[in-house]
């Protein structure tokens, strides 16, 4: 994470509002300066240099208002009363508060570090459990990657740890600047067998492969599982959209499917990750204890569809366990039908 990050300060009417807003901030990767009630604002202001300013006052402060409208800074208004938390609404509002963060003083200048990717020590490959020996990969489970803020780490420990030839195909949902993306498949695919790639229109997901969700335009699957790429760019604040990469996984490939949530900023994904559930694909989710930025796998894990929580590595297993478990529950189902 890079030491330049744009600092935001926050001024609110009531400690619960502050909080509301200072999470919204600092989930979303913003370095937080400040964050106080109308009490407070005059010492903070003496004390501290914000790059922003965050105001959710009452039309009579307006003394207070004139004295943030002096400085040097941005300062945004009319953010509105934030939801109860654990719900869809408050999602939404937080990524109302980003978006206006992003369009007044750009991103919150955070380094994904690849490089240093490229010095990752080796890890050993699980071993294929003899239930999956020779299993036809035809027709493979699909789960999607999804990552953001220290996720190309995350990612690469999971991969590195997780044998190439298992029946699962996979599709990498990772927040970057459409300027590095090209880099991941060299960067993810060192030290591992995993056949890793840009999606392109046509593509068949088959076992063995990561496909990568481009960032300037939504991703989508036709009724043959062939990847589309429209001609439209992904919905809402992030790019590639994890909540609709989740949410066409899950109508297209219901009952195959499944999801590793690693660190990142925000929530994104957890609109959809509930329905990928509903559909019967289960949720893995990364510790917060083990990641750059827990904001993400929280986020899904308020929605109670998570299974399990883990390192990237656990998570590995965890996969391996659960394709296998499927593999069982087929050759049963086979042997009572016969």
């Amino acid at each position: 994470m890079s030491d330049q990050r744009i600092s935001v300060g926050v001024l609110g009417p009531n400690p619960e509002q502050v909080q509301a807003i200072e999470h919204a901030v600092s989930s979303h990767g913003y370095s937080l300066a400040v964050a106080c009630t109308v009490d407070e604002v005059v010492q903070a202001m003496a004390r501290v240099q914000a790059d922003v300013w965050i105001v959710d006052l009452p039309d009579e402060e307006d003394a207070v208002i004139d004295l943030l409208l002096a400085s040097a800074s941005p300062v945004l208004f009319g953010i509105g009363k934030a939801p109860p938390e654990n719900t869809t609404e408050r999602t939404i509002w937080e990524r109302r508060v980003y978006v206006k963060l992003r369009n007044t003083v750009g991103e919150p200048g955070l380094d994904a570090n690849l490089e240093a990717l490229e010095a990752a020590p080796l890890k050993q490959p699980l071993s294929v459990p003899a239930a999956l020996h020779g299993v036809s990969a035809s027709n493979p489970i699909i789960g999607v990657l999804a990552a953001s803020l220290g996720g190309p780490a995350a990612v690469k420990a999971f991969l590195d740890r997780l044998p190439a030839e298992l029946p699962i195909s996979f599709i990498l949902a990772q927040h970057i600047d459409a300027r590095m993306i090209s880099v991941l498949p060299h960067v993810l695919g060192r030290h591992n067998d995993w056949n890793i790639a840009m999606a392109t229109p046509g593509a068949v997901p088959t076992a063995g492969q990561v496909l990568i969700a481009p960032v300037e335009q939504e991703m989508d699957f036709n009724q043959q599982g062939e990847v589309m790429l429209l001609a439209r760019p992904w919905d809402g604040p992030y790019a590639p959209s994890i909540d609709q990469v989740l949410g066409n996984v899950a109508r297209r490939f219901a009952g195959r499917s499944l999801a590793v949530i690693f660190s990142g900023m925000g929530a994104d994904g957890s609109l959809t990750g509930p329905q990928l559930v509903e559909r019967g694909g289960v949720v893995f989710a990364q510790t917060a204890e083990t990641s750059a930025c827990s904001s993400q796998p929280d986020a899904m894990r308020a929605t109670g569809c998570v299974r399990a929580s883990g390192s990237p590595e656990e998570m590995a297993a965890w996969v391996l366990e659960h394709l296998q478990r499927l593999q069982e529950m087929s050759e049963a189902q086979s042997a009572l039908a016969n």
